[in-house]
């Protein structure tokens, strides 16, 4: 065998390593915060406003879907899916507040309730098979994704009926899968930068 062959036949051994970033809590940042605050308005603390959507927007929104094109270059289907996937959601969602007040020409568009029943229905049916994947992933991340599954059906069942106390129960809900999100993130970086479990998952 010529040199020549064998030198090819080595570079298509090269592995090379990834040294770049996790985005991950990116992401899960993104989605805990916008979540937390969203939730607050969902359980009667305050009214929906420039702050929440601006979040659903910049940090929900964009963060998630530069978090999930991160995981896309890292090879991370599930990531790529998620992320890219709820950063979406919150554009989605804002459009859904803000398209009906652009001006009379989509002052029709606003959403009845059983049509947003039916797209947080879709969104939590969504978030269940995403659950099923995490079952091979930490702890920490099973429980904001199973948690997030209840919080979209119970928004879902709220508004599909029409009843508040649904919609309070799923913002206390919603706050607590948004700090879930929160802690899971958290961990991430703190026991990257510390080399060490400070916090479990």
């Amino acid at each position: 065998m010529s040199h020549e062959v064998r030198d090819v036949m080595n570079i298509t051994d090269i592995k090379l390593k990834d040294l770049s970033s996790n985005p991950a809590p990116l992401g899960l940042m993104g989605f805990g915060m916008t979540t937390v605050l969203l939730n607050i308005h969902n359980a009667g603390f305050y009214p929906m406003d420039a702050m929440i959507l601006s979040m659903g927007i910049f940090y929900g929104g964009l963060g998630q879907v530069i978090a999930g094109i991160m995981e896309w270059k890292k090879g991370n289907t599930f990531g790529t899916t998620a992320f890219t996937s709820y950063g979406l959601f919150w554009l989605t969602l804002v459009g859904i507040n803000l398209l009906p007040k652009l001006g009379d020409n989509f002052a029709g568009l606003a959403m009845s309730k059983p049509a947003f029943a039916a797209y947080l229905f879709m969104w939590g049916l969504f978030t269940l098979y995403m659950f099923i994947g995490t079952l091979k992933a930490t702890r920490a991340l099973q429980v904001v994704f199973l948690a997030l599954t209840i919080l979209f059906f119970l928004l879902a069942a709220g508004n599909y009926l029409g009843d508040a106390a649904i919609i309070k129960v799923a913002g206390y809900e919603g706050i607590f899968t948004g700090l879930a999100a929160i802690y899971t993130a958290m961990g991430q970086v703190l026991n990257e930068s510390f080399g060490k479990k400070i916090i479990p998952l």
